[in-house]
């Protein structure tokens, strides 16, 4: 069974909806996913943008997500933990939690959901950067899956 991560706001490559985006709520959209490996322990979950001027940029870092929660509902407040023991990482806007997109007007950007399936629980405190989360989980990861939606403003 493939390890499939997908979104009921939008399909892969198609673009997400303005809701989502820092011309409308900036609320995350719902997530959901499937094919999970056995051993399994958490979940990370990354959204960043390849295409920023500067390098990826980092829009979203969630972090030890429980193995036995398979779907993320819209809107995910902005704190440090969640109610299932989850961590939220800082973005590069320099804030804990979800900054949806926002790219250079007139230019048309992808952005990346990236889920790991992972076989440990990660030391790290809420407010870890992208990096130091990819960084703990070399070595630890059973599967990815990732969903591309696109955003232009």
């Amino acid at each position: 069974l493939a390890f499939v991560l997908s979104s009921t706001a939008f399909q892969e490559g198609e673009d997400i909806p303005v809701k989502y985006s820092c011309d409308g709520q900036d609320v995350s959209p719902a997530l959901s996913w499937s094919g999970v490996p056995q051993g399994t322990q958490t979940f990370v979950l990354i959204l960043d943008d390849p295409d920023a001027p500067g390098g990826a940029f980092t829009h979203w870092v969630l972090f030890n997500i429980p193995a036995d929660t398979l779907d993320l509902s819209e809107g995910i407040p902005a704190q440090a933990q969640l109610a299932d023991g989850a961590r939220q990482g800082i973005n590069d806007f320099g804030q804990i939690g979800y900054g949806g997109p926002c790219p250079p007007i007139g230019s048309r950007h992808q952005y990346r959901f990236t889920i790991y399936a992972i076989d440990k629980s990660l030391d790290l405190m809420s407010g870890a950067t992208k990096q130091q989360v990819l960084d703990a989980i070399q070595g630890y990861i059973l599967s990815q899956a990732q969903l591309t939606g696109m955003y232009q403003r």
